[in-house]
């Protein structure tokens, strides 16, 4: 259900249910949650494209697993499915979602998870639950915090699609690229992400989404403190001297 490959600092997941429009079934969730703990405790890993396989990105939770369960199961489904959306935030490595096709639902809320995402120009977005009497109230989450208020309500109220170009200008996804320039375009990030410090790229990562949830003062504390630990951190250290010295810096292994 879920393929891993790893070549030069760069581990590829692709989600492989095409046959059932990549829906996040709870085995398919448990192997992402497993993968991600092994990727977490990685230190060759540098950076992770997150893909599917066919047509379709992700069509969110598997509805064939939905009807006639309790509440206690529903509760345990849709935890699941919030720790592994939580695993992608605090995931040392950034996360490129690489989007070829529809992602809807859960699928929609992977890609606004995601640190980055980079997407074709027919891929659609859409939180459609309300249509059929299940408000996506978990994708909501990473949702609002991706796009404006009134977009992301906009979407969870009709549950109608945006198209890439919409998702573009709202902040949904990074870049809107032809399919056959996709895997280039996302080269381009893994490349400059794998070339810096991996200590420095996890530390901006967490203080990245550690400011976000305080006010202005409480996020200039917070960064200031942060940045005077990176400063006096032995990569920062080299890499100042690398910049002085006109070479390439030479980053800690880890």
């Amino acid at each position: 259900m879920l393929l891993v490959e790893s070549q030069a600092g760069v581990v590829r997941l692709t989600l492989n249910r095409p046959e059932r429009r990549n829906a996040l079934s709870e085995a398919m969730l448990t192997e992402l949650g497993s993968a991600l703990q092994r990727i977490a405790a990685d230190r060759s890993a540098r950076v992770v494209v997150l893909g599917a396989a066919g047509p379709v990105f992700c069509s969110g939770h598997d509805l064939g697993e939905m009807p006639g369960r309790s509440k206690a199961d529903y509760q345990a489904l849709f935890a699941r499915c919030s720790r592994v959306m939580q695993q992608l935030r605090k995931l040392p490595q950034p996360v490129i979602a690489r989007v070829q096709g529809l992602a809807t639902a859960a699928g929609c809320q992977l890609v606004a998870t995601c640190d980055l995402a980079v997407s074709v120009p027919e891929a659609t977005f859409a939180t459609p639950g309300v249509k059929i009497g299940l408000f996506c109230a978990t994708p909501m989450v990473p949702l609002v915090r991706a796009v404006p208020p009134k977009v992301a309500l906009e979407m969870l109220l009709t549950g109608l699609p945006i198209t890439a170009q919409r998702a573009l200008a709202v902040g949904l996804v990074n870049r809107v690229v032809p399919a056959d320039q996709l895997d280039a375009s996302i080269r381009q990030l893994t490349d400059a992400i794998v070339a810096s410090s991996p200590a420095i790229i996890s530390l901006g990562k967490r203080a990245f989404y550690d400011q976000l949830a305080l006010d202005e003062p409480s996020a200039y504390e917070r960064a200031t403190c942060l940045i005077a630990e990176n400063a006096s951190h032995d990569d920062a250290q080299e890499g100042i001297s690398a910049f002085l010295e006109k070479r390439p810096p030479r980053w800690k292994a880890e």
